[in-house]
């Protein structure tokens, strides 16, 4: 029986990570350049946290503009990520990270000469649109053109770059803090330009998604690029098969430019249907695990606590500028150093266990960051250990964070979706993951005022501990499965965390559902 195994029907034996040779440097490399568009939004987050102290007194405004001003990149970003489900499958995934990196960089040299409030919110919905795009197709491009070994460390790079960036904009807040206060801000924010330069011209060293040249009839041209991304040629031409049955190409056809009739090429419409309208048992399982992990990722006050860093350690008692921002750049070395460390970690432990742990942890330090804020807040004196607390929980709420639920995210919702709903599939979860944010960021400085700080971060951690409930229950195992075989892992809620393999009687791994 095993020697009559056809191609199609190789387990994931024949790809045992234990028998390849060293990581694929070319897909590492084309990850690395497609997730630096992530660095974007990271720079965009994180330098607004701290221009805005200098942005309020130099504007006058209130604390409710601020809120706007901060919160509302999770708003105009939706529409970058709303057209960049289309825009990819029309002009590919690699122009539409060029786009990205164009919109972008008109963006942040606005907001750098902005004279007003109202400019300077003009100058953020441009950039935000380029975010948007950026955020979108950055884990989707990654996701298909890696190999499954080594997929889950190469699709978190976009979590990496946005770390990376959120440390850079935290920097730059420190750094040109001293400069006069109506140059300060705007240099922050005007320098996020340069990064978008370098990616423009990174990507040109980068090929096309091979999926997207599959669906566009380009066999030839996609080959090329399995035979670079692959670990083998056998694993590319196994890849390439899968590929065309998803995209509905005969098996025999091996022509280098074939016809994709239309209704292979799926109209957006019919794929919105059969995500939201008509799902099968195995799709709608997908939709709601894409969705809830965006909305729980968001909704445990991550973006609070990265977006208002120096207003919490100034509710935790540090008093200047300089502390407060000082305490913030070491809130981006958590989240910077932790991502780095999941990022090896995801192909090894793998995504569930490692988003449970990461999980539990977030809860038990959103609950002792409440309880030491909770302190000094109803304290006439400064109890230093209260303080110390406070920000020993942020600095172990975003490492804790940042080593699962942050990059196991956006590697699962891009993981999970079949070929021909993941560009859409993709783009309704960075909806989700934006407006989540959104309602967050743009109010926590109101409910803080109204429940206290130390009560909305009470309110963050139970909401994290239900979302703790909803990952163990509705979230398979993905682990070492090619994108082509996630629809068959979906379809059963309640998922054991069973995932050994088992051999059947052909010889083959078998994997429990």
């Amino acid at each position: 029986m095993a020697e009559g195994k056809t191609a199609s029907q190789k387990s994931l034996e024949d790809f045992d990570p234990q028998m390849k040779p060293k990581s694929n440097k070319f897909a590492f490399a084309c990850a690395i350049l497609a997730s630096m568009t992530s660095i974007l939004l990271g720079y965009d987050i994180g330098v607004m946290s701290g221009a805005v102290i200098y942005i309020k007194r130099d504007l006058k405004l209130s604390d409710v503009q601020i809120e706007i001003l901060v919160g509302i990149i999770n708003l105009f970003s939706l529409i970058g990520s709303c057209l960049a489900g289309r825009t990819s499958d029309w002009i590919g995934r690699r122009y539409t990270i060029v786009l990205a990196g164009a919109i972008f960089f008109a963006g942040a040299i606005l907001m750098g000469f902005s004279p007003n409030f109202a400019f300077l919110m003009f100058a953020r919905f441009i950039a935000d649109i380029g975010i948007g795009y950026a955020l979108m197709i950055a884990p989707v491009y990654t996701a298909e053109v890696s190999p499954a070994s080594s997929r889950g460390f190469l699709t978190s790079f976009p979590e990496v770059f946005i770390n990376g960036g959120i440390l850079l904009g935290y920097i730059s807040n420190f750094g040109f803090s001293k400069l006069s206060l109506k140059v300060g801000w705007r240099v922050m924010l005007g320098i996020g330009a340069i990064p978008s330069v370098i990616l423009a011209v990174g990507v040109l060293a980068m090929p096309e998604s091979p999926r997207w040249l599959v669906m566009k009839g380009r066999l030839g041209d996609a080959i090329n690029v399995l035979n670079k991304t692959s670990d083998s040629e056998q694993e590319a031409q196994l890849r390439l098969m899968e590929i065309k049955a998803a995209a509905g190409i005969p098996e025999n056809c091996n022509d280098d430019v074939v016809s994709v009739n239309r209704n292979n090429e799926r109209e957006g419409t019919t794929v919105w249907k059969e995500l939201f309208l008509y799902p099968t048992p195995a799709v709608r399982h997908i939709v709601i695990a894409a969705l809830g992990i965006h909305f729980f990722q968001q909704a445990s006050g991550i973006d609070a606590v990265v977006l208002y860093s120096p207003t919490i350690f100034r509710k935790a008692g540090l008093e200047s500028d300089t502390e407060q921002l000082l305490a913030t750049v070491a809130v981006g070395l958590a989240k910077t150093v932790f991502i780095l460390v999941a990022t090896f970690l995801l192909d090894r432990v793998g995504r569930r266990p490692l988003l449970l742990s990461s999980v539990g942890g977030m809860v038990i330090s959103l609950l002792t960051l409440a309880v030491s804020l909770t302190v000094v807040d109803h304290s006439n004196v400064r109890h230093m250990w209260a303080v110390g607390l406070s920000i020993a929980s942020v600095l172990s709420y975003v490492a804790t964070f940042s080593i699962g639920a942050g990059p196991i995210t956006w590697v699962y919702s891009s993981e999970i979706f079949p070929l021909r709903l993941r560009a859409q599939g993709a783009s309704a979860g960075v909806v989700v993951n934006r407006v989540t944010s959104g309602i967050i960021s743009m109010t926590f400085l109101s409910l803080s005022d109204k429940i206290s700080i130390g009560g909305a971060f009470f309110l963050f951690g139970g909401i994290a501990a239900c979302g703790w409930i909803f990952f163990y229950t509705m979230l398979p195992e993905t682990q070492g499965k090619t994108l082509e075989e996630m629809e068959g892992s979906f379809g059963k809620f309640w998922r054991k965390s069973n995932t050994k393999g088992t051999n059947n009687d052909n010889g083959e791994i078998q994997f429990a559902n």
